[in-house]
């Protein structure tokens, strides 16, 4: 049985009469728990009031899939007063480290002394807040830990692609320009014509000109190039279809080929068709670093929108372009929307910019993409293809942002809820529940705005109006 004097150890129960103290003995269960024993796992109902006079306790919660420590009860201590006084579920698991001893309250006895005693209330109620903004500083964190996580995998996506076509580039360039500067070698070795040599070179660049700025007329490129394949075949020219691509996109014609090749068409050296060859690799290394371009481009453009998003380059406030802090956000969010999701842009042309905390702004468009992507794609309607439409105006002295889902929507009964702080609909370990009231921070508290949202069926709209200068 507890004893008042081992109570006595623990702060605020000193504020207690001795008649509570005794109160509180004959009333609590004796508990003991073996090293890894869980006392209470995450989700379930509130347990009762944890008076703790001996060993560790480790503090968990699951988060992405992963289980996190967030901390200690090291004894003496007590905990469980937030669920009894909430009756919400257990937010964390508790897990003893080592042989613990523990008294348990129940929840109704709990509430009864609390009340009884004012200074004993206030000596709770600060221990509840003091853990309340640690357990709330750590999940933001999370959050943003998340958030950085989801954006870097979608980096790593998008940076794979270019960067692999730019890999292959490299190594195809090396011995294509080594076989290149061979047959330059070749055909100078051989009695050259001037007139004729400048014919060559003419058709070369004017292939790289329209290499590098094609047509997209895919039917005219294939009707030439099977017209060149087959002049290359009746020519003779072995595997003439590998010549017949790149010739057919420097937009050759068969005409010309039948000009330029007359004088060697008897001959039994390498020059017979080496010009072809030398054309149709000209052409291929030019199509290479066209690609290699596109490649390195769309890398710095990535690096420059992940640069931008987090502003790590400016000082924490500054004039920004919501517009651009948007943009750089989908464009670090395309892999999540490359599956069927529709981007609708309603964007003021004439939007001021505004004094703000960018990186955090960015934020924002982070979690709100990353809820209506979630609504789309974990619950998609087979008839309506899942869009989001984001828009822009100026209205009543803000700027007001609208982003909007054709999603399922909010249920009615949990509407009110969702920028509470821990509230989620997300399975268990998925979501924390912070995203919103981080949105709502950051809008509210940082920049003096306002958060809205309006849902129903097959739309959910979040508006966002941050105030301009006056």
């Amino acid at each position: 049985m507890l004893c008042s004097q081992a109570l006595l150890q623990i702060k605020p129960f000193q504020l207690l009469p001795p008649e509570r103290l005794n109160w509180i003995c004959d009333r609590t269960q004796h508990i003991q728990l073996t090293p890894g024993e869980v006392l209470v796992r995450e989700g379930e109902p509130p347990q009762g009031f944890f008076i703790q006079l001996s060993g560790q306790i480790t503090i968990s919660r699951t988060s992405n899939g992963a289980n996190m420590p967030l901390g200690r009860h090291e004894s003496p201590s007590f905990f469980g007063e937030i669920q009894c006084l909430t009756e919400d579920i257990v937010p964390v698991t508790l897990t003893a480290d080592t042989n613990t001893d523990l008294y348990r309250l129940n929840c109704p006895d709990f509430l009864e002394v609390l009340h009884s005693c004012r200074d004993f209330e206030k000596a709770i109620f600060r221990t509840m807040a003091k853990r309340l903004r640690g357990l709330e500083s750590f999940i933001q964190s999370r959050e943003k830990m998340a958030a950085l996580g989801t954006l870097s995998a979608g980096l790593a996506h998008e940076l794979n692609n270019p960067a692999a076509a730019l890999v292959r580039v490299l190594k195809d360039a090396k011995p294509a320009i080594l076989e290149l500067q061979r047959m330059n070698m070749v055909y100078g070795q051989h009695q050259v014509n001037d007139e004729h040599t400048q014919q060559w070179l003419t058709l070369r660049d004017h292939g790289f000109d329209a290499i590098a700025n094609p047509q997209n007329d895919p039917l005219a490129l294939s009707d030439r190039e099977d017209a060149l394949t087959d002049w290359l075949e009746d020519y003779g020219v072995d595997e003439a279809w590998k010549l017949a691509e790149p010739l057919a996109a420097g937009e050759v014609e068969p005409e010309v080929l039948e000009q330029l090749m007359d004088r060697w068409r008897d001959s039994e050296t390498e020059l017979r068709d080496m010009g072809l060859r030398w054309l149709a690799l000209s052409f291929d290394v030019m199509g290479m670093i066209a690609r290699g371009l596109d490649g390195a481009e769309r890398i710095s453009t990535l690096v420059q929108s992940m640069k931008s998003y987090s502003y790590m380059d400016r000082a924490a406030q500054q004039e920004v372009n919501i517009h651009d802090g948007i943009e750089d956000t989908l464009r670090l969010f395309a892999f999540k929307l490359k599956h069927g999701i529709k981007v609708e842009r309603h964007y003021d042309p004439n939007l001021p910019r505004i004094m703000a905390f960018g990186s955090e702004l960015n934020q924002v468009w982070t979690n709100l993409l990353d809820n209506a992507v979630d609504a789309l794609t974990e619950n998609p309607s087979p008839s309506v293809p899942p869009q989001i439409t984001i828009r822009t105006c100026q209205k009543n002295g803000c700027i007001r942002v609208e982003l909007e889902d054709n999603g399922p929507g909010i249920p009615p009964e949990i509407n009110t809820r969702i920028l509470e702080p821990f509230f989620t609909t997300k399975p268990m370990g998925k979501g924390s529940g912070l995203g919103l009231d981080v949105v709502r921070r950051i809008v509210e508290n940082r920049h003096g705005g306002s958060l809205m949202v309006e849902s129903e069926v097959g739309r959910t709209c979040f508006a966002i109006a941050l105030p301009l200068p006056q």
